[in-house]
């Protein structure tokens, strides 16, 4: 038997049935713009004309209109389309939803993030616009898993002068932030059945984390002196793994006392186990010297230490850097050469520079003062306005406060309540484990200049729904 060909459909065809699908399946919404005719035709490497014939097919069928000068967009008046099988789009937003305050534009109050009006943008960008200038066909090769060498060298001597962390240049990794080095240390430690000592209430993205690599997670209490060392021995004592962050915790905002710190270090020495220091915050503290970083007292090679720019400079930057112990460099290198493909390479010229001409320095100098005066001014609002409805925990470093609330009360409809408003606390209870399970808001004061503290904690006072006692 003759086998019959079947005719392709015209190209033009084929481009009308892909945006229709588009629109379709809810990617393209309803006022969203289309690409310019020129930029589909790149896409689709089709003719223009062959693209304006599609365009000109959706037009007629009322999918997009155009909106002169401007160019099209799809029809405002297309009903909102179902989720389509082929473009899921409803199910990834659900996943994202838990995350969404993470990805909003910075609101009043959200806890984690620094002062972005303080931040030099003009120095920034004329430096980046410099390292363009500079690059060469060479620097648009792959990048080196470990980093730019002249960033890990700038890095190598901060953390000597800064957090008292001795390390050559070849020893730090550059990673994509802390949960980035995380993982990558989770990869290369755990062993079946391994378990991590993990600070309750603590940073619910590390619990997350040590979870999703397959770890039993074990979490330990948090008082005035940080993690409780004796109640993990008692609760694991063959943990292999500890996650803290000794010189700010988050959230409560207290440091790792010297006895903690001697404690945590004997355990892992003794138990053949390794912690994990995560120095977020380690250079903001108030008042007096920043607090020696654990690894600086770290004589049996212990801990692996971890930092990232995301507090000192912006999240968005997503760069971060890994100090491992001697005896794990190897496994985290040949880790890094089989999985990772380096982190951008403009960026990491950029923030080299940004350190080695002391710009670093003196933003971090800034950053220091303006968040004593900062936090000082949003709880004498949170005084003036809300009265004794709170109780502020003491902290001398980081870059939200702990507010306390009676234990018959909500948080998370606190949380809530002050979202309606467009204020970003977030509630202290999910943050916790086990038993004990503190109370409170978590109130960012970074990004809330001291001349509007007293407005903003106005509206949080006019938001919040009447105590429950």
């Amino acid at each position: 038997m003759m086998s019959v060909k079947r005719e392709a459909s015209p190209r033009y065809r084929e481009i009308y049935r892909r945006i229709r699908q588009t629109i379709e399946g809810g990617v393209l919404r309803p006022g969203d713009y289309l690409p310019s005719a020129r930029t589909l035709a790149n896409e689709f490497n089709a003719a223009r004309g062959t693209v304006e014939n599609a365009l000109e097919l959706l037009t007629g069928e009322g999918f997009i209109v155009a909106v002169g000068r401007k160019g099209r967009l799809i029809s405002p008046v297309l009903p909102e389309s179902p989720p389509s099988k082929l473009f899921p789009r409803r199910r990834s937003a659900v996943i994202r939803e838990s995350y969404a305050h993470l990805y909003e534009e910075p609101a009043p109050l959200i806890p984690g993030l620094p002062a972005f009006d303080l931040f030099p943008r003009k120095l920034w960008s004329q430096l980046v616009s410099r390292q363009a200038r500079r690059s060469s066909p060479a620097d648009l090769t792959y990048v080196d898993p470990l980093g730019l060498l002249p960033l890990r060298s700038a890095i190598a001597a901060h953390l000597g002068v800064a957090r008292g962390v001795i390390c050559m240049p070849e020893e730090v990794v550059i990673t994509g932030g802390y949960l980035s080095a995380l993982a990558l240390i989770l990869r290369a430690m755990t062993v079946g059945g391994n378990t991590a000592w993990v600070e309750s209430p603590g940073y619910p993205f590390t619990m997350r984390a040590v979870e999703a690599a397959g770890v039993e997670l074990v979490p330990i209490p948090v008082d005035a002196e940080g993690i409780d060392v004796a109640a993990g021995m008692a609760a694991a004592p063959k943990a292999k793994l500890a996650i803290v962050a000794p010189a700010n915790q988050f959230p409560l905002g207290v440091p790792l006392s010297l006895g903690r710190r001697a404690a945590l270090l004997d355990w892992a020495s003794n138990a053949g186990a390794w912690i994990v220091e995560d120095d977020y915050t380690g250079e903001f503290r108030h008042d007096g010297w920043p607090l020696p970083s654990l690894k600086s007292l770290d004589r049996d090679d212990r801990v692996f230490y971890v930092g990232t720019f995301s507090k000192t400079m912006f999240p968005a930057l997503r760069l971060g850097y890994l100090v491992a112990p001697a005896s794990q460099q190897r496994r985290i290198r040949e880790l890094l050469h089989k999985l990772d493909g380096g982190r951008p390479a403009l960026e990491q010229a950029v923030l080299a520079d940004f350190i080695l001409e002391g710009h670093f320095a003196r933003h971090v100098h800034r950053m220091r003062a303006a968040y004593a005066v900062r936090r000082q001014a949003l709880e004498v609002a949170l005084q003036r306005t809300c009265g004794d409805r709170f109780r502020i925990h003491p902290s001398a470093g980081g870059l939200q406060i702990v507010a306390g609330i009676h234990p018959a009360e909500d948080d998370l409809r606190l949380e809530s309540a002050a979202a309606s408003a467009g204020l970003r606390p977030r509630a202290l209870s999910p943050m916790a484990r086990g038993t004990n399970v503190p109370k409170g808001l978590l109130l960012g004061f970074a990004n809330v200049r001291a001349e509007l503290a007293l407005s903003i904690a106005g509206r949080l006072a006019e938001t919040l729904p009447p105590p429950a006692v």
